[in-house]
């Protein structure tokens, strides 16, 4: 039984998307930022497509996460805190696991001495994120305690961003600079890294600088799906490699002065053939589409009426007489002017276009094309 509602992946545009950020970071490496099953996407099929494409590695944020793309023939890191419960586990298996604080290193020390191996590492600085990490202005005395641990092969060092979305920005200008005057402190102690890397997706489209040297890696993730932060610029030329569709479940003919959906915030100002679309908030449809948005259907636009529900979603069918029950929905993707982007969606909902790839729910079938 076919799925009333799927999510199409287009793998070839994720290649071309890669390909694109990898050509315009050149010569960085690219680590594919592959968090919370590449976003709700499906991270098998993601994963192995761009190792084949040439990513330099992943990054997630967990240990069951890491241990998914453990097999992937290229590193895995976790770039975010880990659990003192997870570092046995994370040793034993390869994971890059990013130290945070003096006894995150002492633990994982321990354990790679108790394993006997080498646990590779890289350090997370907090140069302005305010969430994890070593503070830049303890860095250099805590760094250089934890490189004489045993057992231990610290590759790297890197640092985060909030505020890279904002072209100029002058907060993170500051930030790449306490971050290179580290790395000079550090160097002149004989202390240096293989990998280093500061730049995310809304660095890449915004600070150049975060990707010249002494930077030779950075971070992807919205970037690979063809989507940007709505604020700052978009240099990359990307696609999105997301449609979500649905079928048209009934088509009636309704007469003036019918209410429509929860709430009744809409009446039929004359008799109207209005569609019903079987997918509503429950899908990942933004309930802020209610009387405002769209769906393509022959690529006609059909706008919302009504309150969107969590399995339905009304529409107008007066552009449309000919359409018929099954007809296929577009409700995100499409091509041309009238396409509908995760940005469209973000922008009416007042969020960010993370949180919309991230909400596609779990009836869904996500199927890469």
């Amino acid at each position: 039984m076919k799925n009333r509602v799927w999510l199409e992946i287009n793998l070839k545009t994720l290649c071309e998307n890669f390909g694109n950020i990898k050509s315009h970071v050149s010569p960085c490496g690219v680590i594919a930022v592959l968090k919370a099953n590449a976003y709700g996407l499906g991270v098998r099929e993601i994963a192995r497509t761009l190792a084949d494409a040439g990513a330099a590695g992943f990054g997630v944020a967990e240990l069951n996460e890491a241990l998914m793309l453990k097999d992937a023939g290229i590193p895995v890191q976790i770039l975010g805190g880990v659990l003192p419960e997870e570092i046995p586990d994370a040793v034993r298996e390869g994971i890059i696991l990013a130290v945070t604080d003096a006894e995150i290193a002492k633990r994982i020390s321990d354990e790679a001495v108790n394993q006997k191996k080498t646990a590779e590492c890289q350090f997370l600085v907090d140069t302005g994120m305010g969430r994890l990490g070593i503070l830049a202005l303890e860095a250099v005395d805590m760094i250089k305690n934890a490189v004489a641990l045993p057992n231990l092969n610290f590759s790297g060092i890197y640092s985060h961003f909030p505020m890279a979305y904002m072209t100029g920005s002058e907060y993170t200008l500051n930030q790449v600079s306490q971050f290179l005057k580290l790395l000079e402190q550090l160097k002149s102690s004989g202390i240096v890294f293989k990998k280093i890397h500061i730049a995310n997706s809304d660095a890449i489209n915004n600070f150049p600088v975060t990707y010249k040297p002494p930077f030779n890696f950075v971070r992807t993730g919205i970037n690979l799906h063809g989507s940007f932060d709505s604020q700052g610029q978009h240099v990359l030329k990307l696609k999105s490699i997301l449609t979500l569709k649905t079928r048209l479940v009934s088509i009636r003919d309704l007469p003036a002065g019918t209410s429509i959906s929860y709430g009744c915030t809409y009446k039929l100002p004359k008799d109207m053939k209005v569609g019903i679309v079987s997918a509503g908030y429950a899908d990942g449809l933004p309930l802020a589409l209610s009387n405002r948005g769209y769906v393509l259907i022959k690529g006609k636009p059909c706008h919302v009426l009504g309150r969107v529900t969590m399995d339905y979603t009304i529409v107008s069918l007066e552009q449309l007489p000919e359409a018929e029950c099954g007809d296929e929905v577009i409700c995100l993707g499409g091509e041309g002017p009238l396409a509908i982007t995760v940005e469209n969606w973000a922008q009416l909902k007042g969020t960010h276009p993370y949180e919309i790839i991230c909400s596609f729910g779990s009836r869904v079938n996500r199927i890469c094309v």
